[in-house]
């Protein structure tokens, strides 16, 4: 597992040149969001996976949603931003289901307010092995928050359920540029051991 988390990377140069098919990407995606874990095994991490002009689809949608934001002064640099998030091969949009967690709040009333923070968990766990998985298969990804922006065009344009909430979007594609040397800050100001 570890030389899999090696291999995760910020990949800002995206291409559409899967070395995979699209079926693949797909059923990757779905198996490494299947077997991610989740607080009392709620299952409740959702995706929406785009491929193509589905993937830019939602890219025009994040633009849109940021020039209304974003000073006209300012917005090029922005929009370059989208450009490459845009340029990969497809996005997976990461969604938390909110009724297996309200249900489990209903359920078990002692742990009601730690069930939206461990659904948190859960999401994380599931855009990181996601993204272990396309880098393993030779697939370059970086994860992005343009939520709560783009949520109601997003759940309009794929007519996502109420009860979904968006947590994350992870472009995705080609590997078109190399990966700088990753630091890391000391150990020691890091890591406790105790025996």
């Amino acid at each position: 597992m570890l030389d899999k988390l090696k291999k995760r990377r910020s990949q800002y140069a995206l291409g559409k040149n899967l070395p995979i098919s699209e079926t693949q990407v797909d059923g990757l995606i779905r198996e490494a969001i299947r077997l991610s874990p989740s607080s009392f095994n709620s299952q409740s991490s959702r995706a929406v996976i785009l491929f193509g002009k589905e993937s830019d689809k939602f890219w025009n949608i994040t633009r849109d949603a940021l020039r209304a934001v974003v000073p006209a002064a300012d917005f090029e640099p922005t929009s370059k931003k989208i450009d490459s998030f845009a340029s990969g091969a497809g996005t997976v949009l990461f969604y938390e289901d909110q009724e297996p967690v309200q249900a489990l709040q209903t359920n078990f009333p002692l742990y009601a307010h730690n069930f939206p923070i461990w659904s948190e968990h859960s999401t994380g766990m599931a855009q990181l092995a996601v993204w272990a998985a396309l880098a393993d298969a030779g697939i370059g990804a970086s994860l992005q928050h343009y939520h709560p922006l783009v949520d109601g065009e997003a759940a309009k344009a794929w007519n996502i359920p109420a009860s979904w909430k968006l947590t994350a979007q992870m472009p995705f594609g080609s590997n078109e540029a190399g990966f700088a040397e990753k630091s890391f800050i000391d150990d020691a100001s890091r890591f406790r051991t105790h025996h």
